[in-house]
């Protein structure tokens, strides 16, 4: 089963599936496109840029398109999956939008848990979503990016409950850090210091080191993080070399990211490489 809804006129593309669109996903990839696989009766088994991984019944996962995926196994799952043309051009509030807490936040991989009311709440809002998918008319498409919206809304709202963040109109921290990881994002190729990322924010660095300190990363930890988390990609998705790696994630010096490599990861980027090789 596959609902797929497409906007001509900006490229917009939106689809609600159960299992069988991960079946394509047996060889790991990028899927270009947000995602959110909930479990429901089964675990779905998973590997996310290389790493093991279950999602339990009852559990939703959300997904970047710059993540890869491979399925290995698992059924009745319901999958949504939207481009950024379909909601992220919208003026959403920066809490909801495809750069807040569930995309990039200050968690690698958001899982939302859903009790047993939660679960009867998603239920009826997926059934609204098929509803809406089979009604085809000139408002379809806002109906559809209202929904989504509801859909983020509610499960930022849970993920927010599980990780102990209590927000107040006082408090901006928690945005300062998601403003920070979209920076990152943007510019982890380009820049490694965090005067860059402060400057862009209107903060000294030690007022960005400050407001981090409750966080246990700092924001030189998250810059490292992220250029670690591109290279393991490459090393594991690519024939590139460890110079043209390096390269690519800012280091005109191959060596310079060998040592922070190996100081993250224990291992240089060829001895990762080498134990990928003897593993396939």
């Amino acid at each position: 089963m596959k609902y797929t809804f497409k906007e001509f006129s900006t490229g917009a593309i939106f689809n609600i599936g159960n299992s069988d669109i991960l079946q394509p996903l047996k060889k790991a990839q990028q899927i270009n496109l947000y995602t959110f696989i909930w479990a429901n009766s089964n675990p779905v088994e998973l590997v996310i840029d290389s790493i093991p991984f279950t999602l339990p019944p009852n559990h939703i996962l959300a997904l970047t398109p710059i993540q890869y995926i491979q399925y290995i196994g698992g059924n009745d799952a319901i999958l949504y999956q939207f481009n950024r043309e379909f909601y992220c051009i919208k003026d959403h509030d920066h809490e909801v939008s495809c750069a807040g807490m569930l995309f990039f936040g200050n968690i690698n991989i958001p899982i939302i848990s859903l009790d047993e009311k939660e679960q009867q709440k998603y239920k009826t809002l997926h059934e609204v979503f098929i509803d809406e998918l089979e009604t085809k008319d000139n408002i379809q498409a806002e109906m559809l990016r209202m929904l989504m919206g509801r859909f983020i809304i509610k499960s930022t709202r849970l993920l927010k409950a599980k990780e102990g963040i209590n927000e107040t109109p006082k408090s901006s921290k928690v945005d300062l850090l998601r403003a920070f990881n979209v920076l990152v994002e943007q510019h982890f190729k380009e820049e490694h210091s965090v005067a860059f990322y402060a400057e862009k924010l209107f903060k000294s660095p030690k007022t960005l080191s400050n407001n981090f300190a409750k966080l246990n990363h700092s924001p030189l930890q998250i810059i490292h993080e992220r250029i670690i988390l591109e290279t393991k990609r490459l090393l594991t998705y690519t024939d590139k070399s460890a110079k043209e790696i390096a390269y690519e994630v800012g280091f005109e010096d191959a060596s310079h990211l060998s040592r922070l490599f190996k100081k993250h990861t224990s291992q240089s980027p060829s001895e990762f490489k080498k134990v990928l090789k003897s593993i396939a």
